[in-house]
């Protein structure tokens, strides 16, 4: 990728707080960030290992968990390294760019599990019998391909034009990560077309996305209200309950931020706190504490360790 910048470095200013919350801050985070890597690997381990969860469900739900420690290993280091260093941390122009298309590669593809994901349940809860059927091994695998391609493709469509601007001024990012607002703000040219393919290109994928998902779970609210027993409409309920949870936490910070008229960088800083940091945590936590299947696999995965450390 070629530009014409003539800076060589950033400078990653880290979050707005008082200089005494440092040591807090940087273990909070520290924690959160462990917790979320092994949360994630944990998840993905025990839906290898266990025959009952080779299911379409947990197959969308492994790669969500890869996605997820991915994420949050890309932006929380760096928010770490600017806790402990108190004039900002330094990142390189190329990393830069490795973390801007990393990040929204990541994103993109998120938003677009969560679709693939509503649509699984609404096959699932609305043709039980033909379920199996419709969402072969092989569907899932074109289905999770597709997902995966479509956020590297859109990430390049925001990670090439921004890139191309030339940035021969100020270099300090307002922000903990190389993220398009803050990035725009430094570039010593016109950014407005920049700024309206970024704009457009988010708001055709969140929304297109949302919209996907909430008609999936108009769909599913009529079969699970057709469904005779009580208790047939419950665990119905149940198993979309932790898909919603988490998609809201991930969407409406997404939406404030980046389609919002305006940008405001410590609100926006702050905010996105919520879909980088906490979102990945709160994935592993929503669906082992809200899954009985789950649960009950970590259980046998955590008998079968300490049988074999027995021996």
């Amino acid at each position: 990728m070629t530009n014409m910048s003539l800076v060589t470095t950033f400078i990653l200013m880290g979050l707005p707080h008082a200089p005494e919350l440092d040591t807090f801050l940087f273990g909070i985070f520290l924690v959160i960030y462990v917790l979320t890597v092994v949360g994630n690997l944990l998840i993905m381990l025990v839906i290898i290992v266990d025959p009952h969860l080779h299911t379409p469900m947990y197959y969308f739900l492994s790669n969500l968990s890869f996605i997820d420690m991915w994420y949050s290993t890309v932006t929380v280091p760096k928010m770490l390294m600017t806790l402990v260093s108190p004039e900002g941390s330094p990142i390189s122009f190329s990393s830069c760019v490795a973390q801007f298309y990393s990040f929204d590669f990541l994103g993109s593809t998120e938003c677009f599990l969560y679709t693939v994901m509503s649509y699984d349940r609404y096959l699932a809860i609305s043709y039980p019998l033909r379920y199996a059927s419709m969402m072969s091994g092989r569907t899932c695998a074109i289905l999770a391909t597709t997902t995966w391609l479509s956020g590297s493709l859109h990430s390049a469509a925001q990670t090439t034009p921004t890139f191309h601007l030339p940035f021969c001024g100020p270099n300090q990012i307002q922000h903990y990560i190389c993220d398009a607002p803050s990035i725009l703000k430094l570039a010593c040219a016109d950014t407005s077309t920049v700024e309206m393919v970024i704009f457009v290109s988010i708001g055709v994928v969140a929304l297109g996305c949302f919209l996907l998902i909430v008609l999936s779970y108009v769909s599913i609210v009529r079969s699970i209200l057709k469904i005779r027993t009580s208790e047939g409409r419950w665990r119905a309920f149940q198993t979309c309950v932790s898909h919603c949870t988490v998609v809201l936490c991930f969407y409406l910070p997404l939406v404030f931020i980046y389609l919002r008229p305006g940008s405001e960088e410590v609100v926006d800083r702050i905010v996105a706190v919520f879909y980088t940091v906490l979102t990945p945590l709160l994935n592993p936590v929503v669906y082992t504490l809200r899954n009985k299947e789950v649960k009950k696999a970590l259980l046998k995965f955590k008998d079968k360790v300490m049988y074999s450390q027995s021996k």
